[in-house]
């Protein structure tokens, strides 16, 4: 999986300076991207910014994607990790509320907006996104709710990955379209698609 690609990448030489240096890419190309937008972000610029060689970036990321890549997989860990201890019906709530703050409120959202937006007209950087985020954050998130259903909790509507989708779809356009996501929209949305089992 690419995940273990990029922690790959990231140790390779094993020494703190190889690791300030990774990450003072990351947040050049966080910062860049906010700042300029995906189009304006280069390689050059990174490393004008981080303070490292263009040699350096290239030896761990083969393009300004798999670094984006990077960013977000930390950044999502960070900010909304996925809960899987046992998660109940209001971990899956609060998970979703994360997503929201995460997309509209934390300018590493606008990582992974970018990266979307990219992916509709680039298939290489769709294939990326889904082999290194996309996928292994659903199947995580598959566990996650599979789990709150086994345990009588929820009781969706839809199969677990439509319901899945017809969470997070509405979530994710109104961040794309740059309109605010209310508390009381996830909160319906978890409400009608994953609501509690009558008893």
């Amino acid at each position: 999986m690419p995940a273990a690609n990029s922690q790959a990448r990231r140790t390779h030489s094993g020494n703190r300076r190889d690791e300030v240096a990774r990450l003072a890419v990351l947040h050049a190309a966080d910062d860049l991207l906010v700042e300029h937008g995906f189009g304006a972000l280069t390689i050059e610029a990174i490393a004008r910014r981080a303070g490292v060689a263009k040699q350096t970036i290239y030896r761990w990321w083969p393009s300004k994607v798999e670094i984006l890549l990077d960013t977000l997989v930390e950044d999502s860990e960070k900010r909304f990790p996925i809960p899987a201890d046992e998660p109940t019906a209001e971990d899956v709530r609060g998970y979703l509320h994360d997503f929201a703050r995460f997309l509209t409120d934390d300018p590493a959202g606008t990582v992974l907006l970018a990266l979307i937006a990219e992916a509709q007209h680039n298939p290489g950087t769709a294939e990326t996104f889904h082999r290194g985020y996309l996928g292994p954050r659903r199947d995580r998130e598959r566990a996650m709710l599979a789990h709150a259903i086994g345990t009588g909790e929820l009781s969706p509507v839809l199969d677990p990955d439509a319901a899945l989708d017809a969470l997070v779809g509405p979530i994710l356009y109104r961040a794309l379209t740059g309109a605010t996501i209310p508390q009381d929209l996830v909160d319906t949305l978890f409400d009608i698609l994953l609501g509690p089992r009558s008893t």
